[in-house]
């Protein structure tokens, strides 16, 4: 957007408008794009010309900012749904939201965060080299939500610190290789992504690919003790916490990094390390599909009490 628009953007967003005052993007069922309207609000803070405010419950957790004409052509051109609101019926939206007896509430978005996503390299053709989807990076990039990719390399180099935002996707910070032994241990996709890994722990100067996670887990610690925003799914959910609490502990069987693990590791893990779990137990065995106690699997019933977890 050249120097012109931002002027005219200005002067547009300058005059007080009865009629026309907010823009709307809801959130709920009427929603016809949701991530398209994700990117239309980050689009929106990184002119760096007004704030933006997040409804949270508030039919689903809407977005809204001050009209422009320039704002809702890109609605249009990005095809998300949105509503042109009067000042009168936006500030009827913020009182019933401050009402306490309801679960509302009103975020002031004042910054376009600096994202990225912490994932495994990616070959020659631009593909990741694991046998799943990066679903991240694809639902960021639909959305057009800019990101920069970080690994191992970057976190430990302090690359990480000139972000706000970090998001691990599927990663096993273990050091088990997300647990796959049993299952794909003869795969060519497993045996080169285990030598790809012993490599680079070499490289940056670990014995092991566990030792390797551990300091990036703890550097990403840092961060977050810092300010920074870190989001985990998938495997990071629950090894990155289990790495923290078995540091200087060896939970990894022969198989995996070529010597016994330790065999008092569980009574021996500090749970004070952890963000977010506690008292969990390992499931070191490399046959079976599962970390820990952590995860919610089909042993469990699932039920509001049993997702229910406390953060440290």
């Amino acid at each position: 957007m050249n120097k012109f628009l931002f002027i005219v953007l200005l002067l547009i967003l300058s005059t007080k408008s009865v009629l026309a005052s907010f823009i709307l993007l809801p959130m709920d069922e009427k929603q016809k794009d949701h991530l398209k309207a994700y990117g239309i609000t980050y689009w929106v803070l990184k002119q760096n010309v007004i704030d933006a405010h997040w409804l949270l419950n508030y039919r689903g957790g809407s977005f809204a900012f001050p009209y422009s004409k320039v704002f809702e052509k890109e609605c249009q051109v990005r095809g998300v749904t949105y509503e042109v609101i009067p000042d009168a019926a936006f500030a009827n939206i913020l009182n019933e939201i401050s009402n306490p007896e309801i679960n509302m509430d009103d975020i002031k978005l004042e910054k376009a965060p600096l994202i990225a996503v912490y994932t495994p390299d990616v070959n020659e053709k631009g593909e990741t080299v694991q046998p799943w989807d990066d679903a991240v990076t694809m639902v960021l990039t639909y959305a057009e939500i800019p990101y920069d990719k970080i690994y191992d390399e970057e976190v430990l180099d302090d690359k990480i610190s000139k972000y706000d935002w970090v998001h691990l996707h599927h990663e096993d910070f273990t050091g088990q290789y997300g647990k796959f032994y049993a299952n794909y241990h003869n795969a060519p996709w497993y045996r080169d992504n285990q030598k790809k890994e012993e490599a680079r722990a070499k490289r940056l100067g670990y014995n092991k690919v566990s030792q390797m996670k551990l300091a990036v887990a703890k550097r990403i610690k840092e961060f977050v003790g810092g300010g920074g925003f870190m989001f985990a799914m998938c495997s990071a959910t629950d090894t990155y916490d289990m790495a923290l609490a078995a540091e200087g502990i060896d939970i990894c069987e022969t198989v995996i990094d070529g010597d016994p693990s330790d065999p008092a590791a569980q009574s021996k893990l500090d749970f004070s390390k952890c963000l977010a779990f506690q008292n969990f137990n390992l499931m070191k065995d490399p046959m079976i599909y599962e970390h820990s106690t952590i995860d919610n699997n089909f042993k469990r019933p699932n039920t509001p009490f049993t997702r229910l977890f406390h953060l440290i």
